[in-house]
């Protein structure tokens, strides 16, 4: 298997396969060093999430937790795209942003 963003396939399936069973998430963006192709060994994960008006911060800590749970070697740092009130990280996020998982992705 190979790699994306400094990523094995594997643990980005493990968090994809997180994000299908909640039909509130539409969308994860990955930002930050790991977008931008510049992270290192141990850069955390840095994804905002797109979804429905039920994607909430309960909702999110519930993922969060399960995202925890696979025991990962990274930190992964989840918010909710309409929750960010930085103008300067949604200008961020916009620029370095990629796909990380689309419902509407057939490979999920």
């Amino acid at each position: 298997m190979g790699e994306r963003f400094g990523l094995k396939e594997a643990t980005i399936h493990k968090i994809c396969e997180v994000f299908a069973r909640y039909p509130q998430v539409h969308r994860a963006i990955l930002y930050g060093s790991r977008a931008k192709g510049n992270y290192r060994e141990g850069s955390d994960i840095d994804l905002v999430l797109i979804g429905n008006d039920d994607l909430n911060d309960r909702l999110l800590a519930r993922i969060d937790m399960e995202i925890d749970d696979l025991l990962l070697p990274y930190m992964v740092d989840l918010s909710i795209l309409s929750h960010i009130t930085d103008p300067d990280v949604i200008d961020h996020i916009r620029r370095v942003g990629v796909v990380f998982y689309s419902r509407d992705d057939d490979r999920q």
